[in-house]
This record gives structure tokens, C-alpha cells and sequence, in this order.
């Protein structure tokens, strides 16, 4: 018997497989604090390594400027998206908000950025790992390992967590939250009570000719140093991806976006003004492990091997973020899997209920993104850099395409129900869409970011073209697309399930329900 169909929106809809969705469920095991360890986790890495980048691009006072601009542009975008996930509490989250704002296209652009992003952000943190666990093993065990064997065993390791079950990687994202904040607080008290903190340190950049000690290279590499910057608190935005995993994401998700943003604006300030009073401005800005250097400092060389147990508890940081950036991307790669947008067996799940498969791909896509750096010339820590700049990328389309989002749908379904609203409205969205877009043009105006702008317009060249030829012909009224193709009258699947007849209630409408019907 041949399948029902829907067309509309220029895309063609088929009835899912007996079976499809419950071959595709997850489980809900999150809780607020669960979730403030998912947000805190994946972003936590960054004050690790990553961020100093922008004091090299932009001396200690760029960088202040530029945290302090991201500072904003963050809350904007944490109020807007809990705003959009408490209404759409699916797993699709950013891909889910594009859909239901500007069709199938817009949802697919918006899906791909954030599959970018976090895939990109995962293998930035496996690199920095590497880095991180070999400080350990040198320190403590006096060997060391080739890079390209701690990034197979950290994706190995990690991946087999992951598909685990949720509320198993949920325990250990809150717990290596809370060890890594103790690691910053540490480090924090050791360089005021040692001294070896020193104000002067953070101006130690030589200015060039006609600048100052506070912006050595002038106000226009502030917008070099925002994509770093970011690096402080990319990640936060992935708690809609857990939307079907919580137990209440109507109010779980937009109360663990406040707390977690507070806790990372406070672990960024003790980092960028220590970390650099520390090590100077200088020296910060070229580190490829700073905390560490900056724990190495203050202990001296004849406490090598304590430094070493130090930079243990510091790898701590980088895991909490390697387990929260990879929860996301296989959400992010199950959401857009199951609607029909990637491959359609990225979404299983399997007995444990979590997107093993997902997990698998994006994983090897990062690793292979990692080899491929690092053959064609990603030595001394360059490797990192570019696959950090095509994560912030990836972010910043992303961030720019759900505050058009948030935008749109505020004009377009006024009267929907919101029962979270954002409280800086539609001013929270406009300032962040205005400072992602900044970040953009610092991509643009910088020439060292131009090999990541290169490879992700690659791949957007081949996935949109996959897009219009195949796959928009062949998706499935997964809950991200139920909600759009109703208007907001389907979609939750928290209280109506998956597929069966709220499916068969779409494909049978005439057109009297649903704007994208009519």
C-alpha cells in the first residue's frame, strides 16, 4: 500500500514506518540541576583554553571590551531561546525554532550551523584535551602520548559514556561542573595568596605605534578577539537540545540558562583578569594550556610533579565540556535525523533511549576534521585555532538565525502560547542578532579566519544541494514539524507522543487548520 503524503512548503512529508518513532524515543532523566550541569559543562572548557586568543588578537583591554559586549549579546539570546523552548519543547531546538519561523530552508540553515558548531566544538575541546592529559602524564608519570592517540581514546571513552543512558552522563556532567569550578576557584586564591598575580601583567603587550597599553592594536581587533571571547560561554545555548529529556522544560529550561549564566560570567572574570595577571597579557595570549602554565608559574619547576596533579583536576574542565558538547550534537544530529534532514538512521536510539549513532557519526566527523588539520599544517596549537574558528562560526549563524526566529514568530503567532516570556523581549533579540552579526564581519575582515569560512561554505554548498534535490522530498512530521505544519497546534511531545494520529491528523488536513496549509 503506497504511503500518505504531504506537500507544503515545498517539501514533501511520508508517512513514518510502523515503528519509527519507537525505534527513535528518548528517555526523561533531567532534572534543573541536571540541566545547569549541561549548560555549565559544556561550556566550562572555555576557561581552559581557547579563550586567551583574544588577548593576542586584541590585548587585555580588547578582550575586557569584547567579554563584556558577549556578556550582553548571551543574555538576549538565553532569555529569547527559553522563551522559544518552553513553546516548542522539542529536541530540535535551534533547527526546531528556524522551522517553525521561516519553512523547511530556513529550519535546515539553522540546523546545519548549530550540527557545525557543536561538532566543530567537540573536536576543539578533544584537541586542547590531548593537551591537558599529556601535562598529566608528563607531570605525574613522565611520558607522554602522540596527540592523535588521546583524541581517539578521549572520543572512544566519551561516546561509550554518552550512549550509557541520560541520566548516567547527566550525573557526570553536574559533577565535573563542580569539580572544574573548584579547579578555577583554586587556581583563583593561588594566584592572589602567592603573589605571583600581578596587575601590571595584563598591559604587558608592547602597543603598536600610536596605541595604547589598554588596546595595543587598536579598537579594531575587538571584533577579532569576540569569536574567542565567545569561547567563555558557547555551549549554553544547547539546553532546548534537552528539551524531550526533561522532566519539565517548561520551567527547568529557562531557570538553568539564568543560573548557568551567571556561574560562567563569574568563572570567565576570575580567568581572563588571573590567568593573565599571572602570565602576562603576552605570554597568555600565544598559551595553548594557560591554566595550566599559570598553575606551572605559581608552583615553580621544582613542584613539576604538583602541577601535574593540578592540570588532573584542570582536564576535569575540558571533560565536563567534552561530555556537554557532545550530548548536544547528537541531539542536534537525532532532531534533524528524525524529521528526514540527515540520514534517517542517525536517529536510532536503541534499548538505552540515547542516539548512539549520532554520537558515532559526529564523532568520527571530528576526528577526521582533526587529522585533516593537523596533516595540512596545524602545528603549534594553529590546528586548534582553526577548528575553534569554525565552531564560533558555526555558533554565530546559529545565533543570528534563532533571534530572526525569536523575531519572526513573535509577529507571526502573537497569540501563541509562551509560557516562559523573555524578559528583555524583542530589544534581547535584536542585540544579540546585532552582535553576532558583528562577529560575523570580524570573520570576514580577518584573514586568518578566511580557511574556516572556506570549509563551512563548503559544506553548506554540498548539504544545501542535497537538500533541494533529495532529502526535502522524503521528510517525516517528526514534533518539530508537526508544531509548523500546524501552527503551533502539535508539537509537544511531551503530552501528545510521537507520530500515530497526531501524524495521520496532518496528513489529512484539508487546509482549514495550519497556516502552512492554507
Amino acid at each position: 500500500m503506497a504511503k500518505d503524503t504531504l506537500k507544503v512548503s515545498g517539501v514533501t512529508y511520508t508517512t513514518a514506518d510502523t515503528g519509527y518513532f519507537e525505534k527513535r524515543s528518548l528517555k526523561r532523566s533531567a532534572g534543573i540541576w541536571g540541566l545547569w550541569g549541561l549548560a555549565v559543562g559544556a561550556v566550562i572548557s572555555g576557561n581552559f583554553s581557547g579563550w586567551n586568543f583574544g588577548i593576542e588578537a586584541a590585548g587585555f583591554g580588547g578582550m575586557l571590551i569584547a567579554f563584556a559586549i558577549l556578556v550582553v549579546m548571551y543574555y538576549g539570546l538565553v532569555f529569547s531561546i527559553g522563551e522559544m523552548a518552553a513553546a516548542m519543547p522539542h529536541t530540535g531546538g535551534a533547527y526546531s525554532f528556524g522551522r517553525a519561523a521561516m519553512g523547511p530552508w530556513g529550519g535546515f540553515v539553522t540546523g546545519l550551523a548549530e550540527s557545525i558548531e557543536y561538532v566543530a566544538t567537540n573536536a576543539v575541546i578533544v584537541y586542547f584535551s590531548a593537551g591537558y592529559a599529556n601535562g598529566v602524564t608528563e607531570g605525574l608519570m613522565g611520558f607522554s602520548l602522540p596527540t592523535w592517540v588521546w583524541w581517539i581514546i578521549l572520543y572512544t571513552i566519551f561516546v561509550a559514556l554518552n550512549t550509557a543512558g541520560t541520566s548516567i552522563s547527566l550525573k557526570f556532567a553536574v559533577t565535573v561542573s563542580f569539580v572544574s569550578i573548584g579547579v578555577i576557584l583554586l587556581f583563583g586564591v593561588m594566584a592572589l595568596v602567592s603573589g605571583a598575580a600581578s596587575w601590571g601583567n595584563l598591559f604587558d603587550i608592547v602597543p603598536d605605534p600610536g596605541q595604547t597599553a589598554f588596546l595595543p592594536h587598536g579598537v579594531l581587533p575587538i571584533l577579532f578577539a569576540l569569536p574567542f571571547a565567545m569561547w567563555l560561554f558557547l555551549g549554553i545555548e544547547e539546553l532546548p537540545l534537552a528539551a524531550e529529556e526533561s522532566h519539565n522544560p517548561v520551567r527547568d529550561i529557562p531557570r538553568a540558562g539564568l543560573w548557568a549564566r551567571g556561574t560562567l560570567i563569574f568563572t570567565g572574570l576570575v580567568v581572563l583578569f588571573l590567568n593573565t595577571a599571572v602570565l602576562g597579557a603576552e605570554k597568555t595570549g600565544g598559551a595553548g594550556e594557560p591554566l595550566l602554565d599559570g598553575f606551572r608559574t605559581i608552583l615553580g619547576d621544582d613542584l613539576a610533579w604538583v602541577a601535574g596533579l593540578l592540570a588532573l583536576f584542570a582536564l576535569f574542565g575540558l571533560l565536563a565540556s567534552l561530555q556537554g558538547i557532545m550530548f548536544a550534537y547528537g541531539r542536534n544530529l537525532y532532531s534533524l535525523s528524525r524529521a528526514g534532514y540527515y540520514p534517517k538512521f542517525l536517529s536510532l536510539t536503541g534499548k538505552r533511549q540515547t542516539p548512539w549513532v549520532a554520537l558515532i557519526a559526529g564523532a568520527l566527523i571530528g576526528l577526521t576534521a582533526l587529522i585533516v588539520v593537523e596533516v595540512t599544517g596545524g602545528e603549534d596549537g594553529v590546528g586548534g585555532a582553526v577548528v575553534l574558528n569554525i565552531a564560533v562560526w558555526g555558533a554565530v549563524l546559529a545565533y543570528f538565525m534563532q533571534m530572526l526566529s525569536f523575531i519572526i514568530l513573535r509577529k507571526k503567532y502573537p497569540k501563541a502560547s509562551r509560557p516562559y516570556k523573555s524578559p528583555w523581549g524583542m530589544f534581547g533579540a535584536y542585540a544579540a542578532a546585532v552582535i553576532s552579526a558583528l562577529i560575523f564581519l570580524g570573520f570576514l575582515l580577518n584573514e586568518s579566519f578566511r580557511p574556516a569560512i572556506v570549509a563551512i561554505v563548503i559544506v553548506y554548498v554540498i548539504g544545501l544541494i542535497i537538500f533541494g534535490v533529495y532529502t526535502r522530498h522524503r521528510l517525516i512530521l517528526s514534533p518539530e514539524e508537526e508544531y509548523a505544519v500546524s501552527g503551533g497546534l502539535h508539537g509537544d511531545p511531551q503530552t501528545e507522543g510521537y507520530g500515530g494520529q497526531v501524524e495521520e491528523e496532518l496528513l489529512a488536513m484539508d487546509g482549514v487548520d495550519g497556516p502552512e496549509l492554507k
